[in-house]
């Protein structure tokens, strides 16, 4: 054996001397592979690939020329097939690299670091519908984002392939946006009249709770409750509004505060719920319905909650609280009771002369002050008032004016928070969830076009840090 180890090292020698310059390339092929000018094929990822849709996501495009022009596009379906597409020009780093997180756009759908700008400039696409407005309806399915890579400061295709962003990506990556985390429960309730869902979040409990109020857009929302859920906080989604399981015409709130304390009663009586630990949240005419509960005095919330929403009711015939009629094509803007309201009306007035919205009705669906409709004096626990000051549906500054005066005159200022926001509009929701400046109302017996207002970039920064001081708020006051 020694002996052919032996052959072997001596024809091996003869080798390297017969064919000069075979062992330098020996030890050279690892350095030649880096000297090759091939490199890695583009690469674009998104971390984490799944996430609440709270939870920010890095995106990184690497294995680029440097210095060079990309542009790094979004698009995603609704759940009724429609097309919403985002996108952005950078320039890559001398390394070949380009990362959201540190990274400026210089035009496209936003410009700036913006981290998750991607998500909250998604707007529908060219040729879509007219009015849309992007809201979650199976909550127990993700959004699915498509990320694509494209070479150049290019603008997004008319998007009628389906495939948004252009053809020839050069690399391509996919991201799921959740509103429910794995482990939280959704249960149907329809007890004692009651309609809504109840979302538990992951455990045994006993849970800090909310209510949750949606506006007069009517129906059973639920992605926010089951945000609040992914949070820790086990919370009732509350139809009161424009639902078939509800008695009466879909038009009306046929519903009273017996109602609403049946509800809040429901919620504590849970097993999973711990009964001194709940608070109420509303948008829109969600915070009238929430404030309605927060001065009962035999019901007693921990906190409330209110965005962008009345103190007062609309003005019907009858009971209004009761019969509270849609406000009429015909009659949009009837203003009442203060001055400053009628101010914020002719603003809006102003705003709907010059949207370009051809062959469609505008309306502003605002709402009234009304002093005797809520004893805001029985207000015992702390009330966190959120308000866009672009807004175009409600005159929430004012609204928020009344209710600081009302516990200021009654020794309760300290109860009283409240955030603004420049730039923000009506519709203030979760954290990344793109912004409809006007959006459809209804079809029949003509169209209607409702203003939210708010601009993407800042209303985008009202949602993000709106929510962050919402949970902060929730927190302290429930679990503290």
């Amino acid at each position: 054996m020694l002996k052919a180890h032996s052959c072997m090292t001596a024809i091996w020698r003869h080798t390297m001397s017969i064919i000069p310059g075979v062992t330098a390339m020996h030890h050279s092929l690892g350095s030649l592979r880096w000297r090759s000018r091939y490199r890695p094929a583009p690469l674009l990822s998104a971390s984490p690939a799944r996430a609440l849709i709270d939870e920010q996501i890095s995106i990184q495009g690497r294995f680029l020329p440097p210095h060079s022009a990309v542009t790094v596009c979004a698009h995603m379906h609704s759940e009724d097939g429609d097309l919403w597409e985002a996108f952005s020009h950078y320039n890559t780093n001398e390394d070949g690299t380009v990362n959201l997180n540190r990274d400026y756009s210089v035009g496209g759908s936003y410009v700036g670091c913006e981290p998750m700008g991607l998500m909250w400039s998604l707007q529908p696409a060219p040729g879509a519908r007219e009015g849309l407005r992007l809201r979650k309806k199976n909550v127990e399915a993700p959004y699915v984002v498509n990320l694509s890579l494209l070479e150049g400061h290019v603008t997004p295709s008319d998007g009628s392939t389906g495939e948004g962003c252009g053809a020839g990506p050069l690399a391509v990556s996919t991201v799921e946006r959740w509103y429910m985390t794995p482990g939280v429960r959704r249960i149907d309730i329809r007890q004692n009249g009651i309609v809504g869902t109840l979302f538990l979040p992951s455990g045994p409990g006993p849970f800090p709770a909310v209510v949750d109020l949606w506006g007069m857009g009517g129906g059973l929302v639920e992605y926010r409750s089951a945000l609040f859920a992914s949070r820790g906080f086990a919370s009732l989604s509350l139809a009161y509004f424009g639902h078939k399981d509800i008695p009466g015409p879909l038009n009306t709130i046929n519903v009273g505060v017996d109602y609403l304390r049946s509800a809040y009663h429901l919620l504590q009586d849970r097993p999973e719920v711990c009964e001194e630990r709940v608070g109420v949240i509303g948008l829109s005419f969600g915070v009238f319905m929430s404030l309605q509960i927060a001065t009962q005095p035999d019901l007693k919330p921990k906190c409330v909650i209110c965005i962008n929403g009345p103190i007062g009711e609309y003005w019907g015939s009858g009971s209004p609280f009761k019969r509270a009629t849609l406000v009429s094509e015909k009659c949009p803007c009837r203003i009442t009771f203060t001055q400053r309201t009628v101010k914020v009306m002719r603003k809006i007035k102003s705003h709907t002369n010059i949207l370009p919205i051809p062959n469609i009705q505008l309306q502003s669906l605002q709402f009234y002050i009304n002093h005797m409709s809520l004893q805001l004096e029985n207000l015992t626990c702390p009330i966190l008032y959120i308000v866009g000051e672009d807004d175009l549906s409600c005159a929430s500054k004012e609204n928020a004016n009344e209710i600081e005066e009302a516990l200021r005159s009654a020794g309760k200022a300290q109860l009283f928070t409240r955030l603004s926001y420049p730039g923000a509009g009506h519709l203030i929701e979760p954290p990344y969830s793109p912004n409809a400046r006007t959006a459809l109302w209804t079809v029949k017996p003509k169209k209607l076009i409702t203003l939210w207002g708010g601009h993407l970039a800042p209303h985008a920064a009202a949602q993000e840090n709106s929510w962050n001081k919402m949970l902060h708020f929730l927190d302290c006051n429930l679990r503290g």
